[in-house]
């Protein structure tokens, strides 16, 4: 634990992997500010000082995960023409899959979060819209070099691959089948590769 005064670096990054192992081995129920700091090993209030309450600290890692996932899918575009379609769309949808869903469902279930992270993802903060957007360039990039059929529609994959991904994030639970086979068999059946 850092003495009283002294600035913890990436105290913010330290605190969300904190709550994601909290969350990770003992559940969404418990999560509290205490559990946070006591895993990152902060002072117990260290989290109120830096967030406004566990609702906000909350809404801002669900935030932040999901703009790191978007950061990874608008780099898919840039992959046209490599590897195969369906192995490009499988490395995003594991990219989102990664999120812990119990981390996400925390944002659900918790009313206040919930509604400030709906909020900023209407006010442009990246979220599922971006990750769409990503792979319906992509897909438009492929079909130009003809790796995709012209049959292929980009944004009703990607509407379809994303509302998909969701799903699964908002209802996976613990010892539920892993759910990369069945989004690869999605793929697969959606993208016909020329």
């Amino acid at each position: 634990m850092a003495p009283r005064g002294i600035a913890i670096p990436d105290l913010r990054e330290r605190l969300f992997d904190a709550a994601e192992r909290v969350v990770a081995r003992d559940g969404a129920a418990a999560l509290t500010s205490r559990a946070i700091t006591e895993e990152a090993g902060c002072a117990k209030g260290v989290l109120h000082t830096r967030f406004a309450g566990l609702d906000e600290f909350v809404a801002e890692l669900v935030l932040d995960r999901f703009a790191r996932i978007a950061r990874l899918a608008g780099e898919l575009p840039a992959r046209a023409g490599t590897a195969t379609v369906a192995d490009n769309l499988d490395a995003v949808a594991e990219t989102v899959l990664s999120l812990d869903s119990g981390v996400v469902g925390l944002a659900v279930t918790r009313p206040v979060a919930a509604r400030r992270v709906r909020e900023s993802w209407q006010a442009g903060a990246p979220g599922f819209g971006v990750v769409q957007r990503a792979i319906g360039d992509y897909l438009r990039d492929e079909r130009q070099l003809g790796r995709v059929g012209e049959e292929v529609d980009p944004e009703s994959v990607a509407l379809a691959l994303v509302g998909t991904l969701h799903h699964l994030l908002m209802t996976g639970w613990e010892g539920a089948p892993d759910p990369r086979e069945s989004v690869g068999r999605l793929v697969r059946a959606l993208v016909r590769e020329s």
